[in-house]
């Protein structure tokens, strides 16, 4: 199930394009331009939750700290990449057109950094090390299921392609990580981020205030036929 980037929008979103660009570099230059194999110079900038919580109590590497940032321009595989770029590519765009890009990016960090809090508060102990933007992503999603609820998307569906409203894709998304979490994947994370960005939305004043005098610019995101 792969979504397709929206072609609608009113601004070039480049802070979502220059997301897109750094992870698509640093993922290369992590291999030296090779696409596949495991990650080789920055792989002391994976975050391991285990590192994180004894640098917090003072028992470890103060550096580990850093990790909470960089491990989510990291990802562990060219699939990884392509997946969570299409979706950040898919939701990201009108976001950033919502919020700004300024905020967008100061709320992108934020919520990588929640997601990546969630992660360690349900596993404090790991020693696994956790790399990817998806949590970050999570909150794109998240504030997109409030943001545009009725926007509708288009998937990728093995051969063919459906239209789906967005609230029922990132709903189903949603529940997946909590009710179906796979072994390998940090689905609290992805849920955490995904929860911060709804509740982005909810204190800057929600929908209504948010998009308030816009609601022209954005009317194919509220498109609902």
């Amino acid at each position: 199930m792969i979504p397709l980037p929206s072609q609608v929008r009113r601004h070039q979103p480049v802070v979502t394009w220059t997301l897109v660009a750094l992870n698509v570099l640093i993922y290369l230059w992590d291999r030296r331009l090779a696409l596949g194999g495991p990650p080789v110079i920055f792989s002391d900038l994976m975050m391991r939750p285990n590192e994180v919580v004894e640098a917090l109590t003072g028992q470890g590497e103060r550096f580990s700290l850093v990790t909470v940032f960089t491990a989510m321009f990291l990802h562990g595989n060219l699939y990884h990449l392509v997946g969570n770029m299409l979706y950040l590519l898919t939701f990201g765009e009108s976001v950033e057109e919502a919020l700004g890009a300024w905020r967008y990016t100061v709320y992108y960090l934020f919520w990588g950094f929640v997601a990546t809090a969630a992660h360690i508060f349900v596993d404090p102990s790991s020693t696994t090390p956790t790399l990817g933007a998806s949590g970050a992503i999570g909150g794109v999603l998240g504030s997109f299921f409030l943001l545009f609820p009725a926007k509708r998307i288009e998937l990728f569906l093995f051969v063919t392609t459906v239209v789906v409203d967005a609230w029922k894709l990132l709903g189903l998304w949603f529940l997946f990580q909590i009710l179906l979490p796979q072994d390998g994947v940090a689905n609290w994370a992805h849920a955490g981020g995904f929860m911060a960005g709804m509740l982005t939305v909810l204190i800057v004043g929600g929908r209504a205030k948010i998009l308030k005098g816009r609601e022209h610019e954005f009317a194919d995101d509220f498109d609902e036929e």
